[in-house]
């Protein structure tokens, strides 16, 4: 699989990474561990050597995954975590926790969940308005200096906040949502990260799994499923937003392809430095994702995608009111 370098501190990855979340975290029911083992040392094999997952999902249970997934083959992959959050009251993860005492508890915890001396990209998984941005980028580099952290990066975070935090210790990457069904990032964003050298890292790049064409109004989710609670998978809106899984099956059967690639494809296309993140619990949904690579689309088929793409409406806001109040700060 080709490379690609995120930022300008020679941060180089597999031009897609794994996002492990959902190997034991937000979709139901959770799969088998050792399942999850076996598709994460499959994608190693396959050339991918970015992987992502964080504290908050499990919580705990997905970092150790990882850790024990890797671990034959540590020092060919990087490994990003994230800190941020805390346990509320009643135990749910909502809460925020940024302070330079608590990031470096995480990365302490982080380290030895996932057997490794060293977080090679440690991101702030939302901005914590109670911490100043500085503070939260000073405790990081003094994690890189010594020797516990490699990058840093932000997740989710304005353009403001970006640039204040790289002023004190370079962003190596945002990882944000972005895919043809949540385009904002390009209004500001993309530009202040070109302007700056800092890396994408598109999460959720198949939205959430509908952008692959699998999922209609008629689709059931498991009861504990988090899409549920999403305003976007409301089932009026997935009946409404199949404009945008059309578009893409149209593409697709042009190139000989399938949605989710053709999504995929999208991405990569937008800019070099830009390295998208699907997270899948299926072998074959792995080997499909990683075919995106070999679909190759022309200047005039991204801009018909891009032209039809920006008359169509989309449905629903992508989290609850609470969960996009955490974003874009």
């Amino acid at each position: 699989m080709k490379k690609r370098k995120l930022g300008n501190g020679g941060l180089e990855v597999s031009e897609l990474g794994l996002g492990c979340m959902g190997m034991s975290h937000g979709y139901k029911p959770t799969p088998d561990k050792n399942e999850m083992i076996s598709l994460i040392r499959k994608a190693f094999e396959q050339g991918i050597t970015f992987f992502d997952t964080a504290e908050v999902y499990g919580p705990f249970t997905n970092e150790e995954l990882v850790g024990e997934a890797l671990a034959p083959f540590r020092n060919e992959v990087v490994i990003a975590t994230k800190f941020g959050f805390k346990a509320a009251a009643n135990g749910t993860w909502t809460d925020l926790d940024s302070r330079p005492e608590n990031i470096r508890k995480v990365a302490e915890q982080s380290l030895k969940r996932l057997k490794t001396d060293v977080i090679d990209l440690f991101y702030q998984h939302r901005v914590d308005l109670n911490v100043p941005i500085e503070e939260v980028a000073g405790a990081v580099k003094d994690l890189i200096q010594e020797g516990k952290v490699k990058h840093f990066g932000l997740s989710e975070a304005g353009a403001e906040t970006i640039r204040k935090a790289h002023a004190i210790q370079p962003v190596a990457a945002l990882q944000s949502e972005y895919s043809l069904w949540h385009r904002k990032p390009e209004t500001e964003i993309i530009p202040t990260l070109e302007e700056l050298g800092i890396g994408f890292v598109p999460f959720s790049p198949l939205g959430k799994g509908f952008l692959t064409g699998k999922i209609d109004e008629n689709t059931q989710f498991d009861k504990a499923d988090f899409r549920n609670t999403l305003p976007r998978f409301h089932e009026e809106n997935r009946k409404a937003n199949q404009a945008m899984v059309d578009l893409l099956s149209n593409i697709a059967k042009q190139k000989n392809a399938t949605p989710a690639q053709i999504a995929l494809a999208w991405l990569l296309i937008q800019k070099p430095w830009i390295v998208p993140i699907p997270g899948t619990t299926k072998f074959n949904r792995l080997e499909e994702n990683l075919g995106s690579s070999n679909v190759e689309i022309t200047a005039e088929e991204l801009q018909q995608i891009n032209e039809t793409a920006t008359h169509i409406v989309v449905y629903g806001e992508r989290y609850t009111q609470a969960g996009e109040k955490m974003t874009g700060r």
